[in-house]
Parts: C-alpha cells; structure tokens; sequence
C-alpha cells in the first residue's frame, strides 16, 4: 500500500488515514505519506473536490504526529466548509443534485463534524433523507454510500449539544430515523457468503454496523462470517490496488472513521502488517520470464490496428497501453487521468 505506483497524490490519503488507525506505519513511512497528503493539498486544494479535501484532513488529522510536524486544520477546514456550501447550493439550483456524489458529501459532514467546521444540524437531516435518489445508482441502492452516510448523521447526532437538543429535536429525531433506515438498507443487501452489497462496499458496510449497533438485532448480522469471507477475497488478491485495501483495512481491525482523534498520538509500529488469511493452496513454483509478449488490438468502427510488445511479466493492461503507444503513438494513443481507485481510460484515440 505504501510503495505502490497507484499511490500518488491525494491517493495517498486514504492509504494514510487507514494505516493511522490501524497503528500500522513506522514514524519515517508516516512522515513520507503526510508529505505526499501535504504536498497534494497545497498544490492542487482549489481543484480537489470537496471528498478529496475531507478526505486529505480526516488522513492528516487521523491521530497527533511527531513534534514539528505543523498541519493547519482550521484553513483546510474552511476551505472544506467553503466547498460543502458549493455542493449545497448545487443541490437547491440542479434538482437535488450535487457537483459530486452523496459519498462525498459524507465525507464532507463527516470532517467538518470531526474537526468542528461549521454545518446546518436542519440541513443535514434534510439532505441525507432516506431514499433519496443520490442514494441509488442505476436503481440499485450504493451500500459504501449509505454506508458513509450513517457515518456521518452518526458523528453529528454524537456532537449535539444540550441546547441544540432542544432547539433542533425534530432535526435530531430524523438523523435518528435516518440512520435506521440506512442501516436496514445495508443489511438488506447482504449476500449469502456475508458481505455486504460487494467485496469492495464491505469494509465501509462493517465501520457503519460497528457504530449503529443499537438499531439492528445481532442475529440479523454475522459479522465474523463477513470477516472471514473478506479475508478469503485477501488471499485470491481482491485489493491490489491500495484504495480498495484501504477501506476494507480499518474495518477488519475493528476501527471506524470515527476513531480519527487529532489530540491522539499515534502508534507507530516496526513490523510489517499481518493478517491471517485462509492458507493458499501449495503449488508446484515456475520460472516466469522476464518479459513477456503480448497482442494487444483497437477495434474503432470495424477498423482494427494490431500490434505486439513485450512488457514486464507482472504488467497491467495499462503498461501494455504504454507500451503501444511508445511504438507508434498514431494508431496507439489514448488518455487517462488518476483518481482514488488509480489510473482509468478516458479516451482511445481520441475518442472518449
């Protein structure tokens, strides 16, 4: 997760947030991801989304780091207020829609309520209503989503203030019935081998049951059948890529999002992370070769333009990509841009 060519950038958040909570890095490999964060913030802050910065605080503020290790949290935390606002007023101008998703807009209360910004209680409870559209994707309801929803109303409801609970009651009372509601809708979509919605939305699934265990009976969730199902997908490499390792990470330790604590020193470790995993099945070791070829085709309109290259042994499609493209960069150019989960295509020779 650390070393990994996919964790660059703000990418590197959500690696750091994760490792934080488990108590997992070493001092040296803290400061090397906080520089990453750091520098990704300043850099490029006006054109993170508002989950991106939320994201890149809750990592930064995760637990306290090593003296002189200075993090200005209340000017990230107003520009995370500033961008929170932006996604409202989307929302009230485009139909209830906001610049980005509703997980991010979780992600943005669930910060602002972590690091005291500033919210509407009222405003909260409205937008995360249950059975909002934002909640759903082609019809299908987004457990991670959801998920990180009840994160937030959870945090929220846990800041309310004595005098709040008498002027926001019916406020209050929704975040309440909201939470309900999306926790049974969590485990309405747990499958038969336990996970809950897909091996990538369970680990998020297990830190929002974690916290909202007074709104479901125990027998409704097995959640060591879920943990054991996750760590079988560990073995069969279901999270190579250091974002999908990142969320099932916490989970699986027994921490949620809401264990971020700033005052909190960190733990740091001198041993490499362990997790017992269901012991593979011994086979007979061969001897791969450096460098191995490959055909690799783009059919565009019936037209089709071949090529082989020989890459790494080892390689993703993305390398052989490349490596098309070095060799003739006319018939083999395309685009991509970064995002949390790494790379992904955005055009093929010039067509998006």
């Amino acid at each position: 997760m650390i070393n990994s060519k996919y964790n660059k950038g703000i990418q590197a958040a959500s690696v750091l947030l994760s490792l934080r909570l488990g108590g997992f890095l070493s001092q040296s490999q803290d400061q090397q991801l906080i520089e990453k964060v750091l520098l990704a913030t300043r850099s490029t802050e006006p054109s993170l989304t508002s989950g991106q910065l939320a994201l890149a605080i809750l990592a930064l503020g995760a637990c306290k780091g090593p003296d002189g290790t200075s993090i200005n949290y209340s000017e990230r935390v107003k520009n995370l207020q500033k961008k929170f606002q932006a996604e409202i007023k989307n929302m009230e101008e485009h139909d209830g829609n906001p610049l980005t998703n509703y997980y991010q807009l979780s992600l943005d209360v669930l910060a602002l309520c972590l690091f005291r910004g500033k919210y509407s209680i009222r405003k909260v409870a409205e937008i995360f209503k249950p059975g909002n559209k934002n909640y759903y994707f082609n019809e299908q309801f987004s457990v991670d989503t959801g998920a990180m929803a009840v994160l937030a109303l959870t945090c929220v409801k846990g800041k309310i203030t004595r005098r709040q609970k008498q002027t926001q009651r019916k406020a209050m009372k929704n975040i309440v019935n909201h939470t309900k509601s999306l926790v049974n809708e969590i485990l309405s979509q747990k499958t038969e081998n336990g996970l809950l919605g897909n091996i990538y939305s369970t680990g998020e699934a297990m830190q929002a049951l974690f916290v909202s265990s007074m709104y479901y009976l125990e027998n409704q969730w097995d959640c060591q059948k879920t943990r054991d199902m996750v760590l079988t997908e560990i073995s069969r490499g279901a999270f190579h890529v250091p974002t999908a390792a990142a969320q099932i990470l916490p989970a699986l330790m027994g921490k949620t999002y809401l264990d971020v604590n700033k005052a909190s020193s960190c733990v740091y470790g001198s041993d490499p992370l362990h997790i017992s995993t269901p012991e593979p099945v011994s086979v007979t070791p061969t001897v791969s070769p450096s460098q191995i070829q490959v055909n690799y085709s783009v059919v565009i309109n019936n037209q089709i333009d071949n090529i082989t290259v020989h890459v790494a042994n080892g390689s993703v499609f993305l390398d052989v990509m490349e490596q098309a493209k070095k060799e003739n960069a006319t018939r083999f150019s395309f685009t991509a841009e970064e995002n949390s989960w790494g790379p992904y295509i955005t055009s093929v020779q010039g067509i998006k």
